[in-house]
């Protein structure tokens, strides 16, 4: 019987922080997002240099199912644990939702059998 080849699937070290609070409620300004990944945009990898503002790899700002949200990645903990547990402590005092991210694969369609 013939096998199968195997796909690697890598869980993501990332989480979300969501702009909406515990009890459902939209977090305001409504730029939090872009302030927060703005404030951590100096953490940058090794070697990376840019004279453009850029926000950081490690934290960034996104719309999930039309909210938004900041992605930070675990990897700022070891990089800059400050820097971690201040983005941590911002979604904690602003009773912010938070849920773990996974990466998906990427799936190409194949192409229809003629």
């Amino acid at each position: 019987m013939a096998e199968t080849p195997q796909t690697k699937i890598d869980v993501a070290e990332e989480f979300f922080i969501l702009g909406l609070t515990s009890d459902g409620k939209q977090f305001r300004p409504s730029d939090w997002a872009d302030r927060l990944s703005g404030a951590m945009s100096c953490f940058q990898p090794e070697g990376v240099r840019n004279a453009r503002l850029a926000f950081s790899p490690y934290v960034r700002p996104t719309m999930l199912n039309g909210v938004r949200a900041v992605v930070v990645d675990k990897a700022l903990k070891n990089i800059e644990p400050l820097a971690y547990h201040f983005v941590v402590d911002f979604a904690k005092d602003n009773d912010l939702q938070v849920v773990e991210a996974c990466e998906l694969p990427d799936v190409k369609p194949k192409p229809p059998a003629r």
